[in-house]
C-alpha cells in the first residue's frame, strides 16, 4: 500500500508590523525607551513653544499692519506733500489723511503755575485715523492725568473721526501729571490757548524716533496757523496716509518709489511696519531670538541624548536580535520591524512634545504678547508639521543607526558574546543626517548668523572634545604609574584607557550637554546683565539741547547745585555732508532709502579732545588734537561707503570744513547717552556755530519720599530748569526708559522659562552619557568582584572615573562656552560682554559633581548585582 509523502509544516513569519507593534509594547513597558521618549519631547516642545508663538505673532502683524502704520501705505516725508500727487490720488480715487507732527513747548496758564514741558505735536486732518482707532481714557477713569484704575482702562471709548474739536486738544495723561493740569483746564501752545478736552489712551500710528520720548499733544489741523509755531525753519515731519484697493495703492507706492528713487522727491519715504514702529519690531525680534537660542541649545541637546540613549537600546538588544537570526527571521524583516517601531516611537514623543509646546507657548503670550498691541490670531498648522519633522529627524538621524545594526547581528552571537558589537555608523548615513537635522536647525533659527553660531559651534565643538579627549588619555596613560599610584587610582585610569574608543564618546557627549548648559548659564547672568547694562536703570532720562555758549558755565553749576554730579556734556554743531574725496555728493549716488535719507539731511556733529568712554574704536586711531583728523561712526560708514582715509566734507553753516577719516567708532544708540555719527579729536573748532548737549538723571528726592516725592521732586526740578532757561530744549525719557526695563524683564522671564526644557535636556544628555557604558561597567566590576576587590574600592574607583571625565568634559565645555558666547554676543546681540575668569574651574567643578550625580543613580545597582548573575551574562 502506498502513502502519500507527507509535507514538513511550514511556519509563517509574523508581519513587521506585528513584530514592531510587538517589540514597542515589550520595550516601552521595560522602559526601554524613556530616555528616547524624554529627548525627542523635550526638544520638540522647547521648539514648538516658540514656533506657536512666533507664528500667532508674525499672523497678527501681517493682519493688522495696516492699523498700525495708520494706512495701506503711508508717505513720509520733511516737506508737505506736492499738490501733484495729492491731485493724482484723487484723481485714483484713494482716500486720504494728512497729518503733521513736530516738536515744541506746551506751558500751563500762569494761574496754574506756568510750567512748560517739551511735546510732541500733532495736526490733524478730518479724515483722520484711516486706518485702527484712536481710544480716550474715559473721565471717569483719569484723576490728575493719570488712570485711576484697569476697570476705567478696559472702558476707554472710541475717539471720532478727525481729531479734536476746534479749540480743543487731546494729551497723554504724563503731561497732564508734569504741568499739574486736569482735563477741561487750558494749555498754551505758542500763541494760542486750547482746552485740555481728552487724554489719549491709545494712538494706533504712534510709531517712533526721537520725539515719541515727549507726550503727545493731538489738535486739529485748521488751528495750527492760530499758534505761530509753524516758521519757514520749522523741522516737521509729514505723513500721509493712503487706503483704497490694494492694486491701486500698490501702484502708487510703486510710483512714488520712483520719484524718491530718481531724486525728483527728495526727502520722502514709504513707510512699512518695521521703518514706522521699528520700537516694536526690533524688541520682539531680540526676544525671539533669545528664545529661538535656547530652543536650538535644547534640540542639540535632545540629538546627543538620542543618539546616546539608541546606542544603549541597541547594545542591550543584541543578544535577543541574535536568538531570533537563530531562529530564521530575516534582516529584512527584522530591520523593518525596528524602522516601524522608531518611527511609532518618533510619532508618538513628537506628538507628545507638540502638545507641550501648544501648552506652554500660551506662557510667552502671557509674558511678551504685551509688547505689540494687537490680538493674537490662532496658529498655522506649521509649528505643528515642524515639530513632527524635528522629531522624527531626530529619530532617523541619531537613532536609527545603531538600531539598525542590529539587523546584521551573526546568529554565532547567541553562543559567542565577544561577536556581533556594534560598529560606528557608516559615514554616509551619519553625514546624511547631521546635514538634514543642521539644515531643519537653521531654517528653524530664523537667523543664519544665530544658527550658524549654534549649529556651527556645536559641531566643531563635538571634533575638538573628541581630539582633546584623546590628548588627555594619552597623557593620564603616561603620567599615572600603576606600580605606585593608589589603587581606586590605578584601577580608574585602567579602566579609561583600556577602552580610548568609549572614554572619547562617553567625555565628549557629557561636555556637549556640560557646553549647552554652561553656554545657558552665561546667557542667563553675564549675557542678560550685558543686556541690561546697555541701557541701565540709572541711565540718563534728560536730554537738554539749544544751550548756548554762553550758558554754558552757568548751565553746568547749576546742575551741580541741583545735585546732578554725573552728567554727558558735548558741543554739538550742524553740518551737512557734501564732498568725498573731493566729489559733491548726492541722494541718487546711493542705493539704500536710509544712504539717501542721510544725504539730504543735516548730522549732529561734535568734538572733543578724548574718545567717549561709551564709544569702542574699531578701526584707525583717535589723535587728540589732530585738527586735520576725524572718527566716523561704523554704520554712518558703511550706509555710505567711507572708509579710512577719506577725505569728507562737511557744510556748516555756509563753511566748509574738510577732514580726513581718521578712526571708526562702534556706537550703542539705545544706551541713553548723548553718541553723534561723526566727531572730531579737538577741544576747539573756530568759527563753527556751536550749541551744547547734555545728558544726564534728574534728581529724584529721597527714598523715604516714596513714588509720590519722587514724581513731585523731578517735576519741580524741570519746572525750575525751564524757568531758568527758557531757551533750551529738554526732553524727558524716563518713561522710555521704564519701558525698556519692562521689557528686558518680560524677554528675560521667558527666557527663564524656557531654559527649564534646556536643562532637562542636558540633565537627560548627561544621563544618556553614563547609562551608556552600565552594561560594560557591570561586567568589569563583577570581575573585580570575584578576583576580591571589595565594594569600597569600587565605589571609590567608580566615583574617581565619573568625577575625572565629569571634570575634563566641564573644562572643555567652558572653554567651548565662553568663544560661543562671546560670539553671539558680538555678531548677533551685539553686546560687549566679558566673560569671568573663573568660569573654566566652577564649569569643572559643576562637570565633576553631576556627571557623579548622575553616574550614582543610573549604576547604582551595579554595585549591588550578585556577581555570580553578572558573570552569567557577561561575554567570558
Amino acid at each position: 500500500m502506498l502513502h502519500s509523502p507527507v509535507s514538513a509544516p511550514t511556519l509563517n513569519p509574523p508581519s513587521v508590523w506585528a513584530l514592531a507593534l510587538r517589540a514597542l509594547w515589550r520595550d516601552w513597558r521595560a522602559g526601554e525607551l524613556r530616555l528616547l521618549v524624554v529627548a525627542v519631547t523635550l526638544a520638540v516642545a522647547a521648539l514648538t513653544s516658540v514656533g506657536f508663538f512666533a507664528d500667532r505673532l508674525q499672523g497678527g502683524l501681517q493682519r493688522d499692519a495696516r492699523q498700525l502704520l495708520g494706512g495701506d501705505a503711508v508717505l513720509a516725508s520733511d516737506q508737505p506733500v506736492p499738490p501733484d500727487v495729492l491731485a493724482e490720488l484723487v484723481q485714483q480715487g484713494l482716500q486720504t489723511s494728512q497729518t503733521l507732527s513736530f516738536p515744541t513747548m506746551a506751558r500751563a496758564p500762569d494761574a496754574q503755575g506756568g510750567a512748560a514741558r517739551l511735546v510732541a505735536l500733532k495736526a490733524v486732518d478730518a479724515a483722520y485715523p484711516l486706518r485702527g482707532q484712536l481710544t480716550l481714557a474715559p473721565v471717569a477713569g483719569v484723576v490728575a492725568g493719570m488712570a485711576a484704575n484697569n476697570a476705567a482702562d478696559q472702558a476707554a471709548r472710541v475717539a471720532p473721526s478727525g481729531g479734536p474739536a476746534s479749540g480743543h486738544v487731546w494729551v497723554d495723561a504724563p503731561l497732564l501729571a508734569a504741568l499739574e493740569l486736569e482735563l477741561g483746564q487750558d494749555l498754551w501752545l505758542g500763541d494760542a490757548r486750547f482746552r485740555i478736552a481728552g487724554v489719549i489712551d491709545r494712538e494706533p500710528d504712534r510709531g517712533a524716533g526721537f520725539m515719541s520720548f515727549a507726550p503727545r499733544v493731538m489738535m486739529r489741523s485748521a488751528d495750527l496757523p492760530t499758534t505761530g509755531l509753524v516758521q519757514p525753519a520749522s523741522r516737521i515731519g509729514y505723513r500721509l496716509a493712503v487706503v483704497g484697493p490694494d492694486a491701486r495703492v500698490a501702484e502708487f507706492a510703486k510710483g512714488v518709489q520712483t520719484r524718491v528713487d530718481n531724486g525728483t522727491l527728495r526727502g520722502a519715504r514709504m513707510e512699512s511696519l518695521e521703518s514706522g514702529r521699528p520700537e516694536m519690531t526690533q524688541t520682539l525680534g531680540r526676544a525671539e531670538k533669545f528664545l529661538n537660542l535656547v530652543a536650538l541649545l535644547a534640540a542639540l541637546l535632545s540629538a546627543v541624548a538620542v543618539a546616546m540613549a539608541a546606542r544603549g537600546f541597541a547594545q542591550r538588544h543584541l543578544d535577543d536580535c541574535a536568538m531570533l537570526r537563530v531562529l530564521g527571521l530575516s534582516q529584512a524583516r527584522m530591520a523593518g520591524a525596528h524602522t516601524l517601531e522608531f518611527l511609532l516611537v518618533g510619532l508618538l514623543a513628537s506628538g507628545m512634545g507638540v502638545a507641550l509646546g501648544f501648552a506652554v507657548h500660551h506662557v510667552f503670550v502671557q509674558l511678551l504678547g504685551s509688547l505689540i498691541d494687537v490680538a493674537l490670531p490662532a496658529a498655522s498648522f506649521w509649528p505643528v508639521a515642524l515639530g513632527m519633522g524635528l522629531g522624527l529627524t531626530l529619530m532617523v538621524a541619531f537613532g536609527l543607526p545603531p538600531v539598525l545594526q542590529l539587523a546584521k547581528v551573526p546568529p554565532l552571537r547567541v553562543i559567542r558574546r565577544d561577536v556581533g558589537g556594534l560598529k560606528p555608523a557608516s559615514t554616509a548615513v551619519l553625514a546624511l543626517g547631521l546635514l538634514g537635522f543642521a539644515a531643519m536647525l537653521l531654517a528653524v533659527s530664523r537667523d543664519w548668523m544665530l544658527g550658524l553660531l549654534a549649529v556651527g559651534g556645536f559641531g566643531l565643538a563635538v571634533v575638538g572634545f573628541a581630539a582633546a579627549s584623546w590628548v588627555a588619555l594619552w597623557v593620564l596613560r603616561r603620567s599615572v604609574p600603576q606600580a605606585t599610584a593608589p589603587r581606586w587610582l590605578a584601577l580608574a585610569t585602567r579602566q579609561l584607557v583600556a577602552r580610548p574608543a568609549h572614554a572619547v564618546v562617553q567625555v565628549s557627549a557629557l561636555a556637549v550637554g556640560l557646553l549647552a548648559l554652561v553656554l545657558l548659564v552665561l546667557l542667563r547672568t553675564d549675557l542678560v546683565d550685558s543686556w541690561r547694562a546697555a541701557t541701565p536703570p540709572d541711565a540718563p532720562n534728560r536730554f537738554v539741547i539749544n544751550i548756548q555758549p554762553d550758558q554754558a558755565d552757568v548751565f553746568q553749576g547749576w546742575l551741580r547745585a541741583q545735585g546732578v554730579a554725573k552728567y554727558d556734556w558735548y558741543p554739538m554743531i550742524r553740518g551737512r555732508l557734501v564732498q568725498v574725496n573731493g566729489q559733491a555728493v548726492q541722494p541718487e549716488q546711493f542705493q539704500s532709502d536710509r544712504a539717501k535719507r542721510l544725504v539730504d539731511r543735516e548730522f549732529n556733529l561734535s568734538h572733543a579732545v578724548a574718545l567717549p568712554a561709551h564709544n569702542q574704536l574699531l578701526a584707525g586711531s583717535w589723535t587728540a588734537n589732530d585738527a586735520s583728523g576725524a572718527s566716523v561712526e561704523e554704520g554712518l560708514a558703511k550706509d555710505l561707503g567711507l572708509k579710512l582715509g577719506d577725505r569728507i566734507g562737511f557744510d556748516m553753516a555756509g563753511v566748509l570744513h574738510t577732514t580726513t577719516i581718521t578712526s571708526l567708532r562702534k556706537v550703542d544708540w539705545a544706551s541713553m547717552r548723548v553718541n553723534f555719527f561723526v566727531m572730531f579729536p579737538v577741544a576747539e573748532m573756530a568759527d563753527v556755530p556751536v550749541t551744547f548737549i547734555s545728558a544726564f538723571r534728574a534728581p529724584t528726592g529721597s527714598t523715604a519720599q516714596g513714588e509720590a516725592g519722587r514724581s513731585s521732586a523731578t517735576t519741580s526740578f524741570d519746572n525750575t530748569l525751564t524757568r531758568t532757561f527758557p531757551n533750551v530744549t529738554a526732553v524727558d525719557t524716563s518713561s522710555t526708559i521704564a519701558q525698556v526695563q519692562q521689557v528686558l524683564g518680560q524677554v528675560i522671564r521667558a527666557v527663564e522659562f524656557l531654559f527649564g526644557f534646556t536643562l532637562l535636556a542636558g540633565l537627560v544628555v548627561l544621563f544618556a552619557a553614563v547609562s551608556a557604558s552600565r552594561g560594560e561597567r557591570e561586567r568589569e566590576l563583577a570581575i573585580m568582584r570575584a578576583l576580591g576587590a571589595s565594594s569600597v574600592l569600587l565605589g571609590q574607583v567608580q566615583r574617581a572615573e565619573l568625577l575625572g571625565v565629569g571634570a575634563l568634559a566641564g573644562t572643555l565645555a567652558s572653554v567651548v562656552a565662553m568663544a560661543v558666547g562671546w560670539a553671539l554676543a558680538r555678531f548677533v546681540f551685539e553686546f560687549a560682554w566679558q566673560p569671568s575668569p573663573w568660569v573654566p574651574l566652577l564649569a569643572a567643578v559643576a562637570g565633576g559633581v553631576l556627571a557623579w550625580l548622575a553616574g550614582w543613580w543610573a549604576l547604582r545597582p551595579v554595585l549591588r548585582t550578585p556577581v555570580v548573575a553578572t558573570l552569567r551574562r557577561a561575554a567570558l
